[in-house]
């Protein structure tokens, strides 16, 4: 009789059935995190430079009571804390950056309260946010200091102490700035979006690296020159051309950091496109028939809430589904 075998032969190519997802790669939470922190490196240098060293408090402030917040709520829910994946220090990082130099340490820190509270944790956490949560914060202290939030200070090289943001000198005084202080950042307006040549530099690192999809930023670019050119010929004097859209508020700031926000951008990239154009459309009404001469915060926030419904409408059909 033959021997009976007793060894199991080894399976050199095994097919392994798992549930979804099948692709898999080398980013993780905490890592993508910090490295969309180090792309904010450039504007954020760029803020201390043109406003001051003293514009550091408004940026640790903010992420402090972003951090503290966060752990709080998680230990009120008994919930493993997850402070140190980098989540909620962009946050407070990013709702910094879209402050007015100068402004309250106390409403800072209540802005990034709200942001952590409201704009991520009452949706579930991390993952769940309907709305970039740095722009709630933002939208409620807009709501809520008006003022405060629309005076700017004049960087450290221009002689005036107070100063219009370029948008804000077009819509009220008829007065264009020029290019170049808008490109590099010597002029007025929020920390973290005045200097385009920053921005630029932390956002094509991240395109590059592949944590930002250029699909956002691209139809967002291609929508304020569709958009904006016929408006600007109408009236070249009374209204921002297309460049200036790009170059002036936070229109960058909002491209490349904000509406490129995981969890609160489609999934699709057909939906990223209409997502881009949608955000360009409204900024570009708002800047010219509204009554703010910026409108980067509601347009993405607006069009946020419609991700849900642009992500059903743009999926791709079933292998083997009937039309």
């Amino acid at each position: 009789m033959p021997e009976e075998i007793t060894e199991t032969p080894q399976i050199k190519n095994r097919l392994e059935l798992t549930t979804s997802p099948h692709l898999h790669n080398n980013w993780s939470t905490p890592r993508a995190m910090w490295m969309v922190g180090a792309a904010l490196l450039p504007c954020t240098a760029a803020a201390l430079v043109f406003f001051g060293w003293t514009q550091i408090f408004i940026l640790l402030t903010s992420i402090l009571c972003a951090v503290g917040t966060e752990a709080l709520i998680q230990k009120l829910r008994k919930q493993p804390g997850t402070a140190g994946d980098g989540s909620a220090v962009l946050t407070g990082w990013l709702l910094a950056l879209t402050l007015p130099p100068g402004f309250s340490l106390v409403s800072t820190g209540i802005g990034a309260v709200v942001a952590v509270g409201i704009g991520k944790h009452i949706f579930g956490g991390l993952g769940y946010n309907i709305f970039n949560p740095a722009l709630v914060g933002r939208a409620f202290l807009q709501a809520a200091f008006p003022v405060a939030m629309t005076t700017w200070e004049s960087p450290n090289f221009v002689d005036t102490v107070t100063s219009a943001t370029p948008l804000g000198a077009l819509k009220f005084d008829a007065v264009t700035s020029s290019l170049a202080p808008m490109f590099f950042g010597n002029t007025g307006g929020s920390l973290g979006e005045t200097s385009a040549l920053a921005l630029l530099a932390g956002g094509i690192f991240l395109i590059a690296i592949g944590i930002v999809n250029w699909r956002i930023p691209a139809a967002m670019t291609i929508g304020a020159l569709v958009f904006g050119t016929p408006v600007w010929l109408m009236n070249v004097q009374q209204y921002p051309s297309p460049v200036y859209h790009l170059l002036g508020g936070g229109f960058l700031l909002g491209a490349l950091f904000m509406a490129t926000d995981w969890v609160s951008s489609p999934v699709t990239n057909r939906g990223m496109w209409i997502f881009g154009l949608g955000i360009s459309l409204i900024v570009v009404v708002i800047r010219v028939f509204g009554g703010l001469p910026e409108g980067m915060m509601y347009a993405i926030l607006i069009m946020n809430a419609f991700v849900p419904m642009i992500d059903r409408f743009t999926r791709p059909r079933v292998f083997g589904a009937v039309a």
